[in-house]
């Protein structure tokens, strides 16, 4: 017999479908209805609701085979075969991350395809990858963050059958795995979940209605969340979570929900005996989400900064629009390396107001915090999803490269970036209701024309060539300036794992010097010194030391050493 359990406290009436056989269920006080039933092993089945004939997909639906608007199948991961049994987790803290699409990361867009790069990415140096979210979704094709049943996996990359063979070959090869998470909102398309219960607050964000975690009824809710969470790690054998976009989870409750996911994760980490690492995505520059729950904090591993970002790329590109307003010099760029944040308690010109909290660097390390030149965010939010690579020299990217991985920070690489990507990656999706569609289409549209784009020149998400053209060419990866930033990211990932000089996680310790007029900045590690000249003339800096790495050729005498334009040398001194 197969127990089949649903909390469904809004409908009066709720059934069974179990391969078109329709069977009774029983409801208890706490809004959970139950039914044993004699199911094959892979039963379609869905429920019923009231006097409405349409079957509905389990709100938990362990697999969606023909997609978030069909029947759910039975599906254990106790069936599962794995060979990770020796692998012993890290923490992320320090790491360098991988962030990779799987449906454009590979031509076939499948997990057992993407594991044929994965001897790349030990070559490489990476030591996660990251997964942009594989929960099921409505179409073929998409980001991901519309997601609306989170416990399963999407089927077209290969289900979870084919992430329980990815898992298990990146652990083979000492690499950990990131699964990205969505919690603060549901997809439009196949969103069943509001029949069930009152999963929706009255709150909203940018994507659409909230999740109910803090209003009446909601610690079903809660527990729905965090189980799908904790499901990630323990079944499917991940090693942490990137939580996307947390500050649009409204919690007035007195334990936040990540406090409590923290809570939770510990204690699952703990049972089976290896690290699980949570990282937050949050507009807030707010380090009480990495600060330790004993001290007063949610506890979280790691937290995106954006900060370092922005920083990063304004000084390198010189662009100033929107949120980049306040970034662009030099001296925001050192004060943002030593400081984890440029805004912290400080005016935001584009938010009009006072943002962030500063960062306490004698207690929280800088591994709490991730640097990144690029993400999918940064580069698919961007009107024609265009890469810094489709619009920066060479030795540009190599200023970006090293001002990243060469910091404190634990460091993320977007795909493609490592190699200087030719693709672009643009916003696509495969809703099937061709309303939903179009009005995809004209608000991606909209939203650029208010701020200059000229309309036709947005990519429309639902083409299926937005989607094509966005796969990376890994052709390209062996062929002139390509190949040789490659060689670049991977001999400064290499420096950066093997180097004692770089294991100082604490920014009390950096120290980073510059020129604004000169558009040189030095960042002192211990005695290496990461020397970059982000002008397009040559520069005396003065510093010397033995050559480490360069992009350029360094030239050095008694007291300063000559850097071409757009350049880096990584020196040793002493």
């Amino acid at each position: 017999m197969t127990e089949f359990r649903v909390w469904a406290p809004k409908p009066e009436l709720v059934g069974l479908d179990v391969d078109g056989r329709v069977h009774a269920m029983t409801r208890s006080n706490d809004g959970w209805w139950h039914a044993d039933v004699d199911a094959a092993p892979q039963a379609r089945y869905g429920y019923l609701l009231d006097d409405d004939p349409t079957v509905l997909p389990d709100p938990r639906s362990p697999r969606q085979p023909d997609g978030v608007h069909g029947r759910s199948q039975l599906w254990s991961p106790a069936d599962a075969t794995w060979t990770d049994g020796d692998w012993p987790g890290r923490s992320i803290e320090g790491a360098v991350i991988y962030e990779l699409h799987l449906g454009t990361f590979t031509d076939a867009g499948t997990f057992d395809a993407a594991v044929e790069k994965l001897d790349y990415l030990v070559d490489l140096g990476i030591d996660f990858v990251e997964l942009m979210p594989v929960n099921s979704f409505a179409g073929t094709r998409g980001w991901g963050y519309d997601g609306v049943l989170w416990y399963s996996v999407h089927e077209p990359y290969g289900g979870p059958e084919g992430l329980i063979r990815f898992v298990d070959a990146c652990h083979a090869r000492g690499l950990g795995v990131l699964i990205d998470a969505v919690f603060n909102h549901l997809g439009p398309s196949g969103n069943y979940l509001p029949r069930f219960g009152p999963y929706l607050s009255s709150a909203s964000n940018p994507w659409g209605e909230g999740i109910n975690i803090a209003d009446s009824d909601s610690d079903e809710v809660r527990r729905y969340i965090i189980g799908c969470a904790l499901r990630w790690m323990r079944d499917f054998h991940a090693d942490g979570l990137r939580l996307d976009a947390v500050h649009a989870l409204v919690d007035t409750t007195a334990i936040d929900i990540l406090e409590e996911l923290a809570g939770e994760t510990a204690w699952l980490a703990e049972q089976l005996g290896r690290p699980l690492s949570l990282i937050a995505e949050s507009d807030r520059n707010d380090p009480r989400l990495i600060t330790p729950r004993d001290r007063g904090g949610f506890g979280l591993t790691a937290q995106w900064s954006d900060d370092i970002h922005h920083a990063i790329h304004t000084a390198v590109s010189g662009e100033r629009q929107g949120y980049y307003s306040d970034f662009g010099s030099l001296a925001t760029l050192a004060h943002t390396l030593r400081h984890g944040y440029f805004h912290a308690a400080t005016y935001s010109s584009f938010r009009r107001r006072r943002h962030g909290r500063p960062l306490d660097t004698a207690t929280i390390p800088a591994t709490r915090l991730l640097a990144y030149t690029c993400t999918h965010d940064q580069v698919g939010n961007r009107a024609l999803g265009d890469r810094p690579s489709q619009n920066l020299t060479s030795g540009q990217l190599a200023i970006k490269a090293a001002l990243a991985l060469g910091s404190p920070y634990t460091a993320m690489l977007f795909m493609g970036e490592e190699w200087a990507a030719s693709t672009p990656f643009q916003f696509f999706s495969s809703h099937p209701e061709p309303e939903l569609a179009r009005a995809t289409a004209e608000g991606r549209k909209a939203e650029f024309a208010e701020h200059g784009w000229d309309a036709d020149d947005i990519p429309d998400p639902q083409d299926p060539r937005t989607f094509a053209r966005s796969k990376l060419k890994w052709d390209e990866l062996l062929a002139g300036e390509h190949a040789r930033l490659h060689h670049f990211y991977r001999d400064l990932i290499a420096l950066r794992r093997n180097d004692p000089d770089m294991a100082d996680r604490w920014l009390e310790h950096l120290i980073v010097d510059y020129d604004e007029d000169g558009r040189w900045i030095i960042v002192c590690r211990n005695r290496l010194r990461i020397t970059c000249n982000l002008g397009a003339e040559s520069v005396q800096v003065p510093v010397t030391g033995e050559v480490v790495l360069a992009w350029g050729e360094p030239a050095a005498d008694a007291d300063h050493t000559a850097l071409e334009g757009h350049s880096v040398a990584i020196l040793r001194c002493g």
